[in-house]
C-alpha cells in the first residue's frame, strides 16, 4: 500500500483508510440521519474492509428512511446533496486507486452526471485544503478527465 496515489501526499494506504472512513459516515448518514466527523480508526486490511463497507453502503441507502434532511456534525444537509457528494468522493477516489494501480477508468455516464454536479458541490474555499487547484484538461478530453482535472487532478 506504499505506492503513490493521484492525492498530493497520500499514498494508497492513506487514501485507501480515508476511503473507509467515508464509506462509514456515509453508512452513518443513510442509517442513522445523523454524521459526527471524528474518524474511526479500523483494523484489517484496508482493501478488503472498503470492498465490505461499499457493499454495506449500498444496501443502507437502498434500505434509507426517506428523510429529507441528514445532521452533518449538527448541521442539517439535504439528503440529496449528502447522496451527491459522497458519489463523487467514491467515484473519483476509486478513480484514484485506479490510476495507482494501472486499472480502468470512470465510467462515461457516470462521470458526466458527476461532472455537472461537481461546481455545486466544490468551490474555492475548498481549494486548496480538500482538492488541489483545478486544472485545465486536454482538449477533446471527455467527462472523466474534465472532473479529475475539475478537482486537481492530473488526467
Amino acid at each position: 500500500y506504499a505506492c503513490a496515489t493521484p492525492c498530493t501526499g497520500w499514498d494508497l494506504g492513506s487514501l485507501l483508510r480515508h476511503m473507509n472512513d467515508s464509506l462509514l459516515a456515509l453508512h452513518e448518514a443513510a442509517d442513522t440521519g445523523d454524521v459526527g466527523l471524528v474518524p474511526v480508526a479500523a483494523a484489517g486490511d484496508p482493501a478488503t474492509l472498503w470492498r465490505e463497507r461499499a457493499g454495506g453502503l449500498l444496501g443502507a441507502w437502498t434500505n434509507a428512511d426517506d428523510r429529507a434532511v441528514v445532521s452533518v456534525a449538527g448541521c442539517p444537509i439535504t439528503t440529496a446533496v449528502v447522496a451527491s457528494t459522497g458519489a463523487l468522493e467514491v467515484a473519483v477516489h476509486a478513480w484514484d486507486v485506479a490510476q495507482a494501480r494501472g486499472g480502468r477508468g470512470l465510467p462515461k455516464e457516470l462521470a458526466e452526471e458527476l461532472f455537472t454536479l461537481a461546481p455545486l458541490l466544490v468551490d474555492e474555499a475548498d481549494r486548496p485544503g480538500r482538492f488541489g487547484a483545478a486544472i485545465a484538461p486536454p482538449p477533446q478530453s471527455g467527462a472523466a478527465d474534465r472532473l479529475v482535472a475539475f478537482l486537481g487532478r492530473r488526467p
